[in-house]
């Protein structure tokens, strides 16, 4: 009977426990508007950074019961658009992004709302972890 109750609670401290990791993040614009961007963000002991080719992305994280986190981004460019590239969140100004999602041992899926100049600007991103992060 104690080995079980072990056991369980063993399992019970996994389920809520986010990988640290590498992850590839695919976003795409809700609210009927047009908008996709990829790159890679790493989470890390409650730490999130990350970008892509014109973006950075620096915040924070927690992980709540039943496998969810919470968490605020900071997104800001690094490099100007060229042509007729236009990244997600991406003007002159950082965007201030409030993230909420769900995770298994190596994907996830998330929301969140991007404050951009005055208006906001609804996504979903799905997350696939690609490396372990000690």
């Amino acid at each position: 009977m104690l080995y079980r109750l072990r056991r369980w609670a063993m399992a019970a401290d996994l389920r809520d426990v986010m990988k640290n990791g590498l992850y590839s993040i695919h976003v795409t614009l809700l609210d009927g508007r047009v908008g996709k961007g990829s790159g890679v963000i790493l989470f890390r002991d409650g730490k999130i950074l990350g970008g892509d080719a014109y973006l950075y992305y620096t915040g924070s994280y927690t992980v709540k019961d039943n496998n969810t986190f919470k968490g605020e981004v900071l997104v800001q460019r690094h490099t100007s658009p060229r042509g007729n590239d236009n990244p997600l969140f991406g003007g002159p100004a950082p965007v201030g992004i409030g993230v909420s999602g769900t995770f298994t041992e190596t994907r996830g899926e998330m929301t969140g709302t991007a404050l951009v100049g005055k208006a906001s600007q609804i996504f979903g991103a799905t997350l696939h972890r690609l490396a372990d992060v000690d």
